[in-house]
């Protein structure tokens, strides 16, 4: 019945929307989207778009690599927590909300959908930002539910679309059962086994040293003889090596990009709201834009960092260093681009606002 009700404010949500993002987990691609909810958007005539949440946490290449596969649907990979690719995001929205405006006036609205703590509200939070405004609840959906003004016409549907998880196999990967407590381990492990060759099959050999192997069961047979996870008689016990390897995925000891998962980000990815304001009036002049936002991007000694394209320009700003050319290389860096005007301010820490191209 839960299951039932789930997918039916999926649905809501869905029918209600003009345009749908489907939110996933970068490192877990394949198990986090979901077949139904795309066919159901599709069968809509709804737009489409694929947010791929946590993409620090993901190599650059391989995100390039996965995106190219994948052209059937525009895909944007975004770090809301660290508000990485957040300007993109919106970019993407408006794009996609012109080519389906009928009239100047019309209301476009956004929603979002997807698994459990795949990062929805985070990014809706983004999306909302410091200046969006409520307005009225929407007729006939969900008691107490608003729409959130994005810009002149784009609304954003206050409330995730929360996929369900509807299979046991799925249940055990994603942890909701501890791997010690289950019965027949091996065809959960074997899922996950098949899902990590399809997504990065380089995950096995760095952290089992596997290289070669015809299927699935000989991979989890190879892990359980390089554990020592062996019957008398000399056969590897595959229910253990299965609830052993589901254990580590589920703690988090193996992951399919550990080694980048370790990395800690030393800047902060912010000021988008004040970038949408840029955008807006289009302000190409570095000592204004200071003047203008001078409170907002007072420096201090947090590194944080924020740009946004505007029609052949990139604008960009840095604060938290102790000489500007420190904000200036990261920008650059970032965007590859040239500086071809700056303004430094700040005192003890510098920062810059720089328009590149």
């Amino acid at each position: 019945m839960k299951q039932r009700k789930a997918w039916a404010i999926v649905k809501e949500v869905i029918d209600e929307a003009d345009i749908v993002i489907e939110v996933v987990d970068a490192r877990d691609p394949l198990g986090t989207r979901n077949e139904k909810v795309e066919r159901l958007v599709r069968e809509s005539g709804k737009k489409l778009l694929i947010v791929m949440n946590k993409a620090d946490l993901v190599p650059k290449k391989w995100a390039e690599e996965y995106k190219r596969k994948n052209r059937d649907v525009p895909i944007i990979f975004v770090s809301a927590r660290e508000h990485l690719g957040t300007g993109i995001l919106r970019r993407e929205i408006k794009k996609l909300a012109k080519e389906i405006q009928k009239e100047e006036n019309e209301r476009i609205k956004v929603a979002l959908v997807g698994y459990p703590n795949v990062g929805k509200s985070t990014i809706i939070n983004v999306l909302k930002g410091k200046h969006a405004v409520a307005v009225a609840p929407i007729p006939g959906y969900t008691k107490g539910k608003q729409l959130i003004r994005l810009t002149k016409r784009i609304y954003l549907l206050d409330s995730p679309g929360v996929v369900p998880i509807d299979d046991f196999d799925e249940l055990v990967i994603r942890g909701s059962f501890p791997a010690d407590k289950i019965e027949e381990p091996v065809k959960p492990a074997l899922k996950l086994i098949r899902r990590i060759l399809e997504t990065r099959k380089e995950a096995l050999i760095e952290k089992y040293d596997i290289q070669e192997f015809e299927d699935e069961e000989q991979i989890l047979e190879a892990i359980g003889r390089r554990k020592g996870i062996i019957r008398k008689g000399g056969e590897v016990d595959l229910e253990e090596t299965a609830r052993y390897f589901l254990r580590e995925w589920q703690t988090g000891k193996f992951t399919l990009f550990g080694k980048e998962e370790k990395k800690k980000s030393k800047i902060i990815f912010d000021f988008e709201d004040i970038l949408d304001e840029i955008e807006e009036e289009k302000l190409l002049d570095p000592r204004r834009i200071i003047w203008k936002f001078k409170e907002d991007i007072k420096p201090s000694s947090i590194k944080k960092v924020g740009f946004r394209e505007i029609d052949e320009f990139v604008v960009g700003i840095a604060t938290g260093f102790k000489k500007c050319d420190g904000g200036l290389k990261i920008l650059e860096e970032l965007t590859g681009k040239k500086t071809i005007a700056s303004e430094c301010f700040g005192r003890k820490w510098k920062g810059v606002v720089a328009i590149l191209g």
